[in-house]
């Protein structure tokens, strides 16, 4: 499988310096490719992109007011994706001392290439500033724009800095999530779930305030509350749980859980199942699940909660669950061998749980 630095290739440089050739009468396509490809074998995906945005400035007018016509006027023949953040890239580089030009280039690029990693140097730079400029893409026409104002100002955005600021006063982004809550395209309402996540690990109960004053009966800010508070769920917080009705401990009859083997190989898979009873007169919401001790290189544990099932128990109602789970290596997670347990967990309370042990 290729790399995936090699994005970054010289097919791509080729193509990229012919729009910038185009854009630009000044603009040496040869001398270009020639710069930006030497040496780039020892260079990572993100130092190659770093590496492009440094070898434009070299090669574009050295204002950036001109710098900038030329990046407008190259974009609509760039490809669009990962390869072309190399422009918001270019604005977060070069484009501070410019900021209402700047701005207005993130929020131009970000449709072709997002503009979620370029935004947070001007955050860093001047906080209040730039999210007064965020709040107004969250009520943008175009949902790449809207998203950006949630993703751009997340506190804990994978691949980048903490927003530090932020995370010391978590209300500074609220009205952008507030403006968010029911958007109606999922790729905006992932990201403010995952925004209302990051702020759930350091700002726990200012979160779930917020969100419990949102209306729930819109399905679009229900789905955007239940992915939000997914990690405090997995740890049994009581109070998300019972943001859903799942806070009650359940009245159930644990039994019949069974694994199909006891020994495993690195790439078995486990089969396991057990089965819940009702033991209430009433109807009770469960949320079921499972978590995986894994062994760490150091010989300690860490578990891993998997989601399995939500559901309405019913009196006399007995519920038969079945499930597998591979044991491979992953880009994230590495297994190691040794005693390993599985738990399962209904409405954040250990149901029970079995030991097995892995090889490999």
């Amino acid at each position: 499988m290729e790399p995936l630095k090699e994005m970054f290739n010289r097919e791509f440089y080729r193509h990229f310096a012919q729009a910038f050739a185009g854009a630009d009468k000044n603009f040496n396509p040869k001398t270009f490719i020639k710069d930006v490809t030497q040496g780039m074998e020892t260079l990572s995906l993100n130092g190659r992109l770093r590496n492009t945005s440094v070898m434009l400035h070299k090669h574009l007018p050295g204002d950036f007011t001109k710098a900038a016509e030329v990046l407008f006027k190259a974009a609509p023949s760039l490809q669009t994706g990962y390869t072309a953040l190399v422009l918001p890239d270019f604005v977060a580089l070069y484009g501070k001392q410019h900021f209402d030009l700047s701005m207005e280039a993130l929020k131009r690029f970000t449709t072709i290439g997002s503009s979620e990693f370029a935004i947070r140097e001007f955050l860093k730079t001047d906080l209040d500033k730039t999210l007064k400029v965020m709040n107004k893409w969250a009520e943008d026409k175009n949902h790449h724009v809207r998203r950006l104002a949630s993703e751009g100002s997340r506190p804990r955005l994978p691949w980048s800095f903490k927003l530090d600021g932020i995370i010391k006063k978590p209300a500074l982004t609220q009205t952008i999530l507030e403006k968010l809550n029911a958007d109606e395209e999922l790729y905006v309402r992932k990201s403010v779930a995952n925004h209302l996540n990051d702020h759930s690990k350091d700002n726990t109960a200012y979160m779930l305030q917020l969100v419990k004053n949102w209306d729930k009966r819109h399905r679009h800010t229900a789905w955007i509350i239940k992915h939000a508070i997914r990690t405090l769920i997995k740890k049994g917080d009581k109070e998300a749980l019972d943001i859903f009705g799942f806070g009650e401990e359940a009245q159930v009859k644990f039994g019949r859980f069974w694994l199909d083997k006891t020994s495993l190989r690195l790439g078995d898979t486990l089969q396991f199942s057990f089965q819940l009873a009702s033991k209430k007169e009433t109807p009770q919401k469960l949320v079921i699940d499972y978590a995986v001790h894994y062994i760490k290189s150091s010989g300690e544990t860490s578990k891993k909660v998997f989601k399995l099932k939500e559901t309405e128990l019913q009196p006399g109602q007995t519920l038969q669950i079945v499930k597998k789970q591979l044991f491979q290596d992953l880009t994230t997670r590495k297994h190691y061998p040794g005693k390993h347990l599985l738990e399962i967990i209904v409405n954040g309370k250990t149901m029970g749980s079995k030991g097995f042990s892995l090889s490999v």
